[in-house]
C-alpha cells in the first residue's frame, strides 16, 4: 500500500473519531497495518498521520475548488462547480469535515486551528472574489461567502447528527439557487 493510499485511509479514520477518538490501535486495526508500519511511514506518530492528512485535505482544496473558482470560467459556472465538488468530496453529506472534527477536538488549538483557519480563509477569499466578479461589493461578498461555508459545515453537521443526507442535500441545492440568482442580477 502506497503512503498516498494510508493516507486516503487516515482521512477517514481521523473523520470518524476526531484526533482524540483515534488510538494507534484504532488506527493501526481500521488502516490494516501495523503500529510499526505506521510509524515507518509517520515516525512522528499520530500527530505526523493527522498533519498528513490534513495536507490531503489541503491539496483537495488548492486542486479542486481553489483551482475551480480561479478558472476563466464565467463566475456562476464557478461557483456552481464549487458546489458540484463539495458534493462529491462529501459524497452527498455522507463523509464529515475533516476540518469540523478537528478544529472542535481539544488539541485543535495546539495542533490544527492555524492550519484550518489558514485553509477557510482561502475559500472564503475565492468565494468573495468570484462574488464580486459577479458585481456585489467587497463586504456583501465576503459575508456571503462566510455565509456559504457556515451553511456547508453546518449542513455536514446536521447531516451526520441526523444519519441523513437530506439536510445537506437540501442546503447545497438551496446555495446553488442564490449563486444563480446573485449571477442572474448582475448580468
Amino acid at each position: 500500500m502506497s503512503k498516498e493510499e494510508i493516507v486516503v485511509q487516515l482521512v477517514e479514520v481521523f473523520r470518524r473519531h476526531g484526533y482524540e477518538g483515534a488510538s494507534l490501535s484504532h488506527i493501526s486495526k481500521l488502516t490494516g497495518l501495523g503500529k510499526a508500519s505506521l510509524y515507518h511511514h509517520f515516525p512522528g506518530g499520530k500527530e505526523e498521520m493527522a498533519k498528513a492528512a490534513l495536507d490531503h485535505i489541503d491539496r483537495w482544496l488548492e486542486t479542486t475548488v481553489l483551482k475551480s473558482l480561479s478558472s476563466q470560467a464565467k463566475p456562476v459556472e464557478k461557483l456552481q462547480q464549487m458546489c458540484d465538488q463539495i458534493q462529491e468530496f462529501f459524497d452527498e453529506g455522507r463523509k464529515s469535515c475533516l476540518w469540523a472534527v478537528l478544529v472542535l477536538g481539544e488539541s485543535s488549538d495546539d495542533l490544527f486551528h492555524n492550519r484550518i483557519k489558514q485553509a477557510l480563509s482561502r475559500w472564503i477569499a475565492a468565494i468573495a472574489a468570484v462574488l464580486q466578479e459577479m458585481g456585489l461589493d467587497k463586504e456583501e461578498a465576503r459575508d456571503r461567502a462566510e455565509e456559504t461555508i457556515l451553511r456547508i459545515q453546518g449542513a455536514l453537521v446536521m447531516a451526520r447528527g441526523l444519519d441523513s443526507i437530506t439536510p445537506f442535500q437540501r442546503t447545497m441545492k438551496a446555495i446553488k439557487s442564490e449563486l444563480l440568482e446573485i449571477g442572474e442580477r448582475s448580468s
